[in-house]
């Protein structure tokens, strides 16, 4: 691999720095007891909001529906996830160091599958705390769940549900952008030396 094709791949590694910087995903829901909307931050080691009551009242909206309380200390997964982003940065580094085309496409690869299975957690969460209601809550409606959208938006009763990814997913996007991009160009690296060696000028 070149060296700008190895600072490349570092900066692939060092751009997942954006999980700890920004949130990775926003909840947003409005709904007559609050108008101007609530807006739920997602963190790789935390929950947060737009305010600091945000995670309080989302729980006063799901205490009447029945959903359990969200607590930050009921996810494992925020324990844990940093020290898988980090494990990330550090490696892919190193694989930036070697310089190495196999190790950044097995990099590429892990990342995609730590990132598919996130998206899987993140799914499995808003399924459980939709379906998993109190029969004692003040409003219920018989068949009826409150799963939040994975993606996009959601009507859900009188509570209107969107969920997008927020800036620090920019970061798990252009790790794995840029490491492809580090990958095809080596392999173009690759068939240029063997047309040289070749005597044939392949462009």
């Amino acid at each position: 691999m070149k060296i700008y094709q190895k600072v490349l791949m570092v900066v692939a590694a060092l751009s997942l720095g954006l999980l700890f910087v920004f949130p990775m995903w926003k909840i947003y829901l409005k709904a007559p007891q609050y108008p101007e909307g609530l807006e739920l931050h997602i963190w790789v080691n935390k929950l947060g909001g737009s305010s600091e009551s945000v995670l309080q009242n989302f729980n006063i909206l799901n205490h009447y529906i029945g959903m359990e309380p969200i607590h930050a200390e009921s996810f494992a997964e925020l324990k844990f996830m940093p020290y898988i982003v980090i494990a990330f940065m550090v490696t892919g580094v190193l694989v930036g160091l070697i310089g190495r085309k196999k190790l950044v496409l097995g990099w590429s690869g892990m990342l995609m599958v730590a990132g598919a299975a996130g998206i899987l957690d993140f799914y499995l969460w808003l399924v459980k705390f939709g379906t998993n209601l109190d029969p004692k809550a003040a409003i219920k409606v018989p068949g009826m769940t409150y799963i939040p959208p994975l993606l996009g938006n959601k009507q859900l009763l009188n509570f209107e549900a969107l969920s997008l990814p927020a800036l620090g997913s920019l970061g798990i996007f252009l790790a794995i952008s840029l490491s492809l991009v580090v990958y095809y160009f080596s392999l173009k690296n690759k068939t240029v030396t063997r047309g040289v060696s070749s005597g044939k000028v392949l462009v």
